[in-house]
């Protein structure tokens, strides 16, 4: 498989991946690794062309096993994204070994698309990019107070590393954290990111989240209206990509500032053994 064979939402996903990590394209998968972060799901995973048959699952867990667990002992989970679209296939062996099936909306907007926030936030709002060289563990704080059902110990520090991740690459030019602060509070952050840094590069939105006790506040709806309008000025982007929960309320929020639905991914997710309370 080829990384050009890739939809859109997995080949923005290489703007990420292609700064320290391994990118193998094999003849049926393309392998992605993370040495530096083996807890990272989607950065330790297998992309195949199509959806598995139920009769693959012992196959699929053994190539993971030889191209992900042999080289990153601390890969303890599985993760399998899907390229095409899937076609009704049935999965019952790979749900009773304890897989999730995956579907991520992915979406996209371009200059002159912004919409204006449809109601104001309420509050005083400061919004502002971060000094990750300073602020970093302040935004690792805010990320971790819903570890997501996570091992906390083990989410704390993927996301540490993942902060570090972008604080190297917000030295090349091509990561911006943000935060809103609502009365003097963080409230809400998210990343950007571009595949280069000259104009017209594709960007793409990362790890958008609100703190609990500040949702429903307008608070995420500022932060990405910001966020975009500030990528399309400052870095010049050509277009911006996100990626959300179809089923989630944040993707309504993402469509009312001008983001289109163009596409979806698929994947396979078995959580690492300490990640489900084993």
């Amino acid at each position: 498989m080829k990384l050009a064979e890739l939809r859109p939402g997995w080949r923005t996903d290489l703007i990420l991946h292609g700064q320290g990590g391994v990118l193998t394209e094999c003849c049926d998968c393309i392998v992605v690794r993370t040495p530096a972060n083996p807890s990272f799901y989607w950065g330790n995973c297998l992309l195949l062309p199509r959806a598995p048959a139920d009769h693959e699952l012992a196959h699929w867990e053994a190539r993971f096993d030889a191209e992900i667990g042999a080289a990153s002992p601390g890969s303890r989970h599985r993760s399998f994204g899907i390229n095409a679209p899937p076609a009704g296939e049935q999965l019952p062996s790979w749900l009773a070994a304890g897989y999730e099936v995956l579907q991520t909306a992915v979406l996209r907007q371009g200059p002159g698309e912004l919409r204006p926030p449809p109601r104001r936030a309420r509050g005083a709002v400061e919004f502002r990019p971060f000094d990750l060289d300073i602020e970093l563990e302040q935004v690792v704080a805010q990320q971790v107070v819903d570890t997501e059902g996570f091992d906390p110990a083990g989410y704390e520090e993927h996301r540490r590393q993942q902060m570090q991740r972008y604080a190297r690459m917000a030295h090349q030019g091509l990561a911006r954290w943000f935060g809103v602060w609502c009365d003097g509070t963080l409230a809400a952050d998210c990343g950007l990111i571009r595949a280069s840094a000259a104009p017209g590069a594709v960007g793409r939105f990362q790890h958008v989240g609100t703190h609990p006790a500040w949702r429903r506040r307008g608070l995420c709806t500022a932060l990405v209206h910001a966020v975009t309008r500030w990528g399309f000025a400052q870095w010049q982007l050509a277009e911006v990509f996100m990626c959300a929960d179809p089923d989630d309320v944040a993707i309504g929020i993402y469509e009312s500032l001008g983001f289109a639905r163009i596409d979806a991914e698929w994947g396979l997710q078995k959580r690492a053994p300490r990640d489900v309370g084993v």
